[in-house]
């Protein structure tokens, strides 16, 4: 949130969102966490209502309707009223509903909640369908970035309403090294604690975690080579071994604890925007 001493504005397009409203909602389709459709209406009737709001009417909406249908694969359940639908339901038809106006930029809140994982693996298939076949740039509010890396391609953290890093996941990964510890994950054997041992003799190791049989250590810089040497020389045989911090989800942890945030899971109050979509070349 603003201070409210502070005047915070918005873009889009070149559009001032505060000074503007209007011409911002005739390009741009918002679809919140919680899509409010009258339930007493069929999904197929609120389109209707919302194509209307929209100028839209006769043979040129009804002809919306269906390929919107069939694009968010609602055609069976369109219908029925909009009360009886799952969530998935509901997410999928608030597509539809938000591209009944054609907008350049789709803003979806949060659109995995309640949604199972097909239901989720289907909306990730269309949000990826808009922005590669139909040019669109979406812009996704999300908590979940192993869930969201495969179809975006910013992201944006944010802490208590403000951003404290943004670009491709790699670029987060790399950044997050250039400024922070290096990590290793790995297994060896024998392990347990004769490995435990081995390890706290090595000055170069700064800390040591163990679960189950994993060890993985946090030195000031890249030991791969000092660590295999070493573990090699005193009859260690090495299982596996790879760069810890380099997965999605253990960016996002990181940059909160970067950000001083005390968080259970991944951050009260802290989400992923996926900053922009490619459009097709």
């Amino acid at each position: 949130m603003c201070d409210w001493h502070w005047y915070c504005s918005a873009q889009i397009g070149g559009v001032d969102c505060t000074r503007d409203p209007l011409k911002v909602k005739r390009f741009v389709g918002y679809l919140p966490d919680n899509m409010g459709f009258y339930p007493d209406m069929t999904g197929r009737e609120n389109l209707r209502m919302t194509g209307r709001m929209n100028g839209l009417g006769g043979a040129e909406l009804e002809g919306r309707i269906e390929q919107l249908l069939r694009r968010v694969k609602m055609t069976a359940a369109a219908d029925r009223r909009s009360g009886t639908h799952s969530k998935g339901m509901k997410q999928r038809m608030g597509v539809a509903d938000i591209l009944m106006k054609d907008p350049e930029v789709l803003i979806l809140d949060e659109p995995n909640n309640g949604i199972d994982p097909e239901g989720m693996r289907e909306l990730m298939v269309l949000i990826r369908e808009l922005a590669e076949e139909d040019g669109k740039t979406i812009l996704i509010s999300f908590h979940q970035l192993h869930q969201i890396q495969q179809i975006c391609d910013r992201v944006g953290i944010f802490v208590g309403g403000r951003r404290i890093a943004c670009g491709r996941i790699g670029e987060l990964a790399e950044q997050l090294q250039a400024e922070t510890d290096f990590h290793l994950e790995f297994t060896a054997k024998p392990g347990g604690d004769a490995l435990l041992h081995f390890l706290w003799k090595r000055k170069y190791i700064r800390d040591v975690q163990q679960s189950g049989e994993s060890f993985r250590i946090r030195a000031d810089e890249d030991v791969t080579g000092r660590l295999v040497k070493d573990l090699t020389e005193d009859g260690f045989v090495l299982a596996s071994l790879r760069q810890a911090g380099n997965d999605p989800d253990e960016i996002y942890r990181r940059y909160f604890e970067k950000a001083g945030e005390q968080h259970a899971e991944y951050g009260t109050g802290g989400k992923v925007r996926i900053l922009r979509r490619k459009k097709r070349s």
